[in-house]
């Protein structure tokens, strides 16, 4: 599909989608006041909220439909947006859940050319056998189970044929979005958004990028009993087709079966956490893609202790993080615990979101005052989030700017170098977690568990033991 094909699609759908909208709020406008007397001052009549629904209901299936056909980045995109399902409608986030396990996938014919490209042999040659039904299919490639010659059991992951120069055409209707964006939205070196998902496209789709994080982040967790990942089978394994062991387990989100299989949620989700906490602050390498077909939960027999263990899968875009960044989201974390809001002025500063020659004293302002009010809020689970009233989440997010200083806050800010990894992760990370426990307190649960794992770092490299990081800071794919 050609650039200027692929654009109309997706301005067709998205105008659809708006107009829709559109043409509900000029019915409010209109009609609310006039005909909604007899109501509660302030509330539309029933018929357009009832109408209201039926919009957002078949607007996201309007979106669904438009991904599944547009495929590529665009699959990707909706599966983040079923992840912050609490910033939707309801109807999106059920509609494009879809997306986490159930991608339309491709014929397996289609797959095995991969195979020869890769090994020069056919898959009767390269397995005992070959499941040609996928076991899932995700926006770029899908995975299938297999038999090796000596038993084994092992998932086969295939990348899409051709699917490389379909994210070169999408980058570029991405781009030509973010330069439209730049004209409203003032902000700093926002380019950076399509350079860090430019580089985690190429880190997706390229699996011994993916085999070498695997193995990584295995070795991190080394002696933890409570998490387990699959091992790479490198025979079987190229650029296109990476091979690795079979893992079993319950997908994270089925609360029911889990619970049948006599693991509580709640432990999971602080389990969760924790390995994500270690990962991003102790270990500094962490999984970018945390969504809920990423994690299995596998109950562990009585002879190894009972219990269960967190199964992690897909390390594409698993990627490192600067010190800069993480030293500063401590300082802001530390800052929030300590109700200091100096500390949390320090970690935006740290971290890099101060832009040149901005208006410092302003960002300052707008900090405290924010942090001011975060730190009222004694329970700021997301239970407690969502039982929330409408205009008290308003005066939260409101920082009490006058509106002429708006734009000059804007372009006071930069967007930081390897923010959107972090960014990224750490929203799907933690509206995943409340899915499984909406009362999970995820600052509370990870940063008491977090303090042992920095205090032992900053004794390493105290003690000169050749520093705090002992694996090698380049990127695993070099």
């Amino acid at each position: 599909m050609t650039l200027a094909v692929r654009l109309f699609r997706a301005l067709l759908a998205f105008s659809v989608i708006l107009t829709s909208y559109l043409i509900q709020l000029g019915l409010v406008r209109v009609f609310a006041r006039r005909l909604g007397r007899g109501s509660p001052a302030g509330e539309p009549p029933r018929w357009l909220v009832a109408r209201r629904d039926r919009v957002d209901q078949n607007n996201a299936r309007r979106l669904l439909r438009a991904m599944l056909q547009l495929r590529g980045v665009f699959i990707k995109l909706g599966q983040v947006l079923s992840i912050m399902g609490g910033f939707l409608p309801r109807a999106y986030g059920k509609e494009l859940e879809q997306l986490q396990d159930q991608v339309p996938p491709h014929p397996f014919s289609d797959l095995e050319a991969a195979l020869r490209a890769s090994f020069g042999r056919s898959a009767g040659e390269l397995f005992a056998s070959i499941e040609r039904a996928p076991l899932a299919a995700a926006s770029l490639g899908q995975v299938h189970v297999a038999r090796l010659r000596d038993g084994r059991k092992v998932a086969v992951k295939f990348l899409y044929p051709g699917i490389r120069g379909i994210i070169a055409v999408d980058l570029r209707v991405l781009r030509l979005a973010i330069l439209v964006y730049k004209r409203f939205v003032p902000v700093g070196h926002i380019e950076r958004v399509h350079e860090s998902l430019v580089d985690l496209l190429r880190r997706e789709t390229d699996y011994l990028h993916e085999a070498a994080c695997m193995e990584r982040m295995a070795q991190n967790f080394e002696g933890d009993a409570g998490i387990a990942f699959p091992e790479v089978i490198h025979e079987l394994t190229t650029r296109d087709v990476l091979t690795m062991t079979f893992m079993e387990g319950i997908k994270i989100t089925r609360l029911d079966a889990l619970r049948s299989a006599g693991v509580e949620p709640s432990d999971v989700a602080l389990r969760l956490v924790q390995a994500f906490y270690k990962m991003l602050f102790a270990d500094r390498f962490f999984h970018a893609d945390p969504h809920p077909g990423n994690f299995l939960v596998a109950a562990r027999p009585a002879e190894e202790g009972g219990g269960f263990r967190l199964v992690v899968l897909d390390f594409g875009a698993s990627c490192e993080a600067r010190d800069e960044l993480i030293d500063g989201l401590l300082d802001i974390l530390k800052g929030i615990f300590a109700q200091d809001d100096a500390a949390v002025v320090r970690g935006f500063r740290r971290m890099g979101f101060v832009a040149p020659g901005g208006n410092d004293a302003l960002l300052e302002r707008t900090v405290k005052t924010y942090f001011a009010k975060l730190l009222k809020i004694r329970d700021r689970t997301p239970a407690a989030l969502m039982r929330a009233r409408p205009e008290q989440l308003e005066r939260l997010a409101d920082p009490e700017l006058e509106r002429g200083e708006l734009q000059e806050l804007m372009r006071s800010f930069e967007y930081p170098e390897d923010w959107f990894y972090v960014e990224r992760a750490c929203v799907l990370l933690f509206w995943l977690a409340a899915q499984i426990d909406p009362h999970l307190d995820t600052m509370a649960a990870g940063f008491p568990y977090l303090m042992p794992l920095m205090a032992q770092r900053e004794a390493k490299a105290g003690s000169g033991s050749g520093g705090s990081d002992p694996a090698p800071r380049s990127s695993p794919a070099e």
